[in-house]
């Protein structure tokens, strides 16, 4: 049996081990991974975004968000992005220099367009344009459209805890269905993150894909579909959710309207929905209530006896204090995709 419960709490996984065996895949880098600080890591993911004419402010933007994911230790995330980003750009798939736009907006809502750059900018800028409208108002919400892939959606969900805030992070992008495809394309990419602040314990932060360990390339797959059909219907079904709220929504039809722009790789959507705490409960109070889920969920017995219990969230809380004190560990494959990115664009390494 496999079931997701998402990044920080476990995965299980049997595949093709004993029916009993239990491991727990983690974003983890490789045992011998090479530390780099984060400063030297930002400047590298920096320069390789400037060297392909992005703005120097969106270029800082864009440093800052990956080494935040990696700090975190959602490698996947992180600074090795920068080498599909820079793909994308070489290749015409994406707008070195978008102009952002609010293409619509409201009191309490807000669409942002991308203008087929990357979606962190549209993202970033729109999430806090709606935290403020959220603040005012007491709930609010974003699309944004035209635009790349936004990175980790808990970047935008984890921006909303310091102002009291529940929040709902999504994100879809253009299907190509077909008769010959898996009923599990029609998940799309499947991104969603959930977040909650609490008071002395680290934040709720859920952050996850909830069909990446369902693609029909899965060495764990087929084993799953027969073990635990139900837990894959399941999964399939909250990513339809990420693809209407965070596609539909955003502008992604069904059928891929006839190409007019260059920017094949502009082909994603994101929705956020924020709203205060006090609109229901006292916020002191609830984040009380929340160190002490935190704190009696720690206790409990965990799946795997090598790996505590404990919240989303709270692994990456700890993973970031490691990795600011230490340096971002980089596994061989991400060291590598970096160097031969350096290579190409005729950069220095900082290791």
């Amino acid at each position: 049996m496999q079931e997701m419960l998402c990044r920080g709490i476990e995965i299980f996984q049997c595949g093709h081990r004993p029916r009993d065996a239990i491991v727990i895949p983690m974003d983890l880098p490789d045992a011998n991974a090479l530390r780099v600080s984060k400063e030297d890591l930002r400047s590298f993911v920096y320069e390789s975004a400037i060297r392909v004419k992005m703005p120097a402010d969106h270029a800082s933007q864009l440093a800052d968000l990956l080494i935040a994911s990696d700090l975190r230790g959602i490698y996947s995330h992180g600074s090795r992005q920068i080498v599909r980003y820079v793909h994308e750009i070489r290749q015409g798939g994406i707008n070195p220099h978008p102009t952002v736009t609010i293409e619509r907006e409201s009191a309490n809502s807000l669409v942002m367009n991308g203008d087929h750059g990357l979606g962190y900018f549209p993202a970033y800028e729109g999430t806090i344009r709606t935290i403020e409208k959220a603040r005012t108002h007491g709930m609010a919400a974003m699309v944004t459209r035209r635009h790349g892939h936004i990175g980790a959606a808990g970047i935008y969900s984890r921006m909303t805890i310091e102002h009291d805030l529940l929040t709902f992070v999504t994100s879809g992008v253009q299907l190509h269905l077909s008769p010959d495809r898996s009923v599990v394309r029609a998940a799309g990419g499947s991104p969603m993150s959930f977040s909650a602040p609490a008071m002395a314990e680290p934040p709720l932060v859920l952050d996850c894909g909830v069909t990446h360990d369902m693609q029909n390339d899965a060495p764990q797959f087929v084993p799953l579909i027969h073990a635990a059909p139900r837990a894959v219907l399941r999964a399939i079904g909250f990513g339809t959710i990420c693809q209407s709220w965070g596609g539909l929504l955003a502008g992604l039809t069904i059928d891929p309207p006839p190409q007019s722009t260059p920017y094949r790789a502009a082909n994603q959507g994101a929705m956020l929905f924020t709203f205060k705490i006090s609109l229901f409960a006292d916020v002191q109070t609830f984040k009380r209530e929340m160190d002490q889920y935190a704190r009696q969920v720690r206790q409990l017995r965990p799946i795997d006896p090598s790996h505590a219990a404990s919240l989303p969230g709270w692994v990456e809380a700890q993973t970031e204090s490691v990795n600011r004190r230490d340096g971002i560990p980089l596994g061989d494959a991400h060291r590598m995709d970096l160097e031969k990115l350096a290579d190409e664009l005729g950069m220095k390494t900082p290791w």
